[in-house]
């Protein structure tokens, strides 16, 4: 009954596949949009606080449309990425994992902006007087302190890419062992009569994947507070 089937193990690799990459596009682009937000004022700061939580509140469906719009092969991006680099985003995995990395980018960008926000500042004003460019205190002596949190935002984005469903049909289909990952292959298994038993399989892996997940993104951030508290200590 809990053997995986080959079209089981295929989506659920892919759903592996798709999330560490839509996490590890997406991680540098949180960084940067974290630390504006945390560090700097300027004019429209809150619009863009906004539109980075966006899709936090729009229903999937929204950012998958969205994306077709700009990324499809006749959309506004997407017909220059493919006259200009043959790169397509519609119907493959690759769009997949940025469907995934849009709807984890808030989860990921929340978690370092709060990091950023509990930093001593001191220690980075200490750095600076020592002679060292920015570029340096903030890999040297900021990222460091804020690596708990940026590990924890990793894992909620992680997660959250493992149960994405509504942009991702939306933006790429549902086509097995290109972009039919968990959640795709769960709904198309409970449309078929006698899939009942591979959709309950995928469930229970979608469930534990998603708590392991949760699970150690609260043990670290549980422990850099600890850590934070020891400093304070």
């Amino acid at each position: 009954m809990w053997s995986l089937t080959p079209a089981e193990t295929e989506a659920l690799l892919l759903s592996l596949k798709v999330a560490c990459w839509s996490v590890a596009a997406s991680l540098p682009v949180a960084v940067a949009l974290a630390w504006l937000l945390s560090r700097l004022q300027f004019p429209g700061k809150s619009l863009l606080d906004a539109l980075v939580h966006l899709p936090l509140v729009l229903p999937p469906v929204v950012v998958g449309y969205a994306l077709l719009v700009l990324f499809g092969r006749r959309g506004l991006l997407g017909a220059f990425l493919e006259e200009a680099f043959g790169i397509v985003l519609a119907f493959r995995w690759t769009g997949a994992a940025l469907a995934c990395a849009v709807m984890g980018l808030p989860l990921l960008v929340r978690a370092v902006r709060q990091s950023l926000d509990a930093v001593d500042r001191g220690l980075e004003s200490a750095a600076a007087t020592l002679g060292a460019p920015p570029a340096w205190v903030f890999a040297s002596v900021t990222l460091p302190l804020i690596l708990p949190g940026v590990v924890t935002g990793m894992l909620l984005s992680f997660a959250r890419s493992l149960g994405e469903f509504g942009a991702t049909i939306t933006f790429v289909s549902n086509i097995p062992g290109e972009t039919q990952t968990l959640p795709l292959a769960l709904y198309s298994f409970t449309q078929v009569p006698g899939g009942d038993a591979q959709a309950l399989r995928l469930c229970v892996i979608s469930v534990l994947l998603s708590f392991g997940a949760l699970l150690a993104s609260e043990f670290l951030l549980r422990r850099a507070n600890v850590r934070a508290a020891g400093r304070d200590a």
